[in-house]
């Protein structure tokens, strides 16, 4: 099994800089694969560590950055890339992990599950036709018709053959990244915040993958590992940095337990999105002291961004997806809004439920919240004003800050 390190840490910790010192105190022989959501922290991790030379995978000799990949471990560099290649991870490149003996770190917790778009008619035809079948125990699809097929089902059938595709309840597929990647690597540190709360907790608890907690702190001009105390975050402070807008009339549209879910958002008729949208104006304009788009972000379901955008505040511009995370590119803007209530998707929790793992949907909702917060100019430490209407967020993060949850 790996030595799995999580290092949980709020954001400004200083989570990423230890990784940086980790790497440059690394002796020659050591060799890293860094893993990271963003192109520009790939370029800062080249840049900043200097006692190893770091490469990122390309589109080499007309094959692909998978392959760039596998030819560059083969190769013995160290690694700088993004979730988006590393979740394409298959079983030849886990065969070339097992050999090589590199240390994993994973800045932020991937998205290690995702939910396959196939409709449930074309579940039936694929298990009718014979090019699929069920494990009755797992619920795995394995592939069994052409192994070369290159029809519309072509994405289902490498998943299958990846052994990384689950099927549920009969009706809907996911995908689930392979374990066996985590467990191929003798050394891994995960950086992140409110790890418990995460899918990727889940999914280590499922598989069965074990790892320690630490917390990251500075000592002079260097990091240290140190034992993970809650109460060493100063959520208090924190809190004290976003003022959060407490008018009735502007949060009447989010009580409610469900108020603003992904589900009602979608049911919403116009009158209620262009409530919403009135209420964003103002608050930007009468709580926020009259922000500009360039000092706002703004999320919901991108579905109904376009009905939500207020005159001067256009999506392209000011609307970023509600789950962005682990970027400074908004690090300079006072003025936000959150108008979504999150719950985990329903095939997701389905997934883990069926799989013995006990979900708490409010610690998710509450680590998605706490984490798009922090793309703001909080994390310089610089106050905020931010729109929740809905009142089951608001209450989480009155919770968080109070260490109730």
């Amino acid at each position: 099994m790996p030595n799995i390190t999580v290092i949980d840490a709020i954001m400004g910790s200083g989570k990423t800089q230890y990784a940086i010192q980790h790497m440059n105190d690394a002796g020659p022989l050591d060799k890293f694969i860094y893993v990271t959501p963003f192109l520009d922290e790939v370029n800062r991790i080249k840049g900043s560590v200097t006692a190893h030379h770091f490469v990122e995978p390309t589109i080499y000799n007309d094959t692909s950055k998978l392959e760039d990949l596998k030819r560059l471990i083969v190769n013995n560099r160290n690694i700088a890339t993004t979730h988006s290649l590393f979740s394409r991870a298959d079983d030849e490149l886990i065969e070339l992990l097992e050999q090589s003996g590199y240390t994993l770190i994973l800045d932020e917790v991937m998205d290690i599950v995702e939910s396959v778009a196939i409709k449930p008619t074309d579940i039936k035809r694929l298990q009718s036709n014979g090019d699929i079948v069920i494990d009755e125990q797992s619920g795995q699809v394995r592939w069994t018709g052409d192994p070369g097929d290159n029809s519309r089902y072509r994405d289902i059938r490498e998943l299958a053959q990846a052994g990384n595709l689950f099927l549920y309840r009969g009706k809907f597929m996911v995908w689930a990244f392979p374990p066996a990647v985590f467990r191929a690597f003798p050394k891994a540190i995960v950086l992140t915040y409110l790890f418990k709360c995460q899918m990727q907790r889940y999914y280590f608890d499922m598989f069965d993958i074990k790892y320690s907690m630490k917390s990251v702190k500075k000592d002079g001009e260097r990091y240290e590992l140190c034992e993970y105390d809650v109460k060493a975050e100063n959520r208090e402070q924190l809190r004290a940095l976003i003022t959060v807008c407490d008018a009735e009339k502007l949060n009447a549209v989010g009580k409610g337990e469900f108020a603003l879910s992904q589900n009602r958002l979608k049911k919403y008729d116009i009158e209620t999105l262009d409530q919403i949208k009135r209420n964003t104006a103002n608050f930007f304009k009468h709580y926020a002291d009259n922000a500009k788009a360039a000092d706002v972000y703004i999320s919901t379901l991108k579905e109904v961004e376009p009905f939500l955008a207020p005159r001067g505040f256009s999506v392209k511009k000011c609307f970023i997806p509600h789950n962005s995370r682990a970027t400074n590119e908004y690090a300079n803007r006072r003025a936000v809004a959150y108008l979504i209530n999150r719950f985990m998707n329903k095939n997701k929790l389905t997934f883990f439920q069926e799989n013995g793992a006990s979900v708490k949907e409010d610690l998710y909702a509450l680590s998605e919240l706490v984490q798009w917060l922090w793309r703001s100019r909080i994390r310089n430490g610089e106050p905020i004003h931010a729109y929740i209407p809905s009142e089951r967020m608001r209450k989480l993060l009155d919770k968080w800050s109070k260490y109730e949850i």
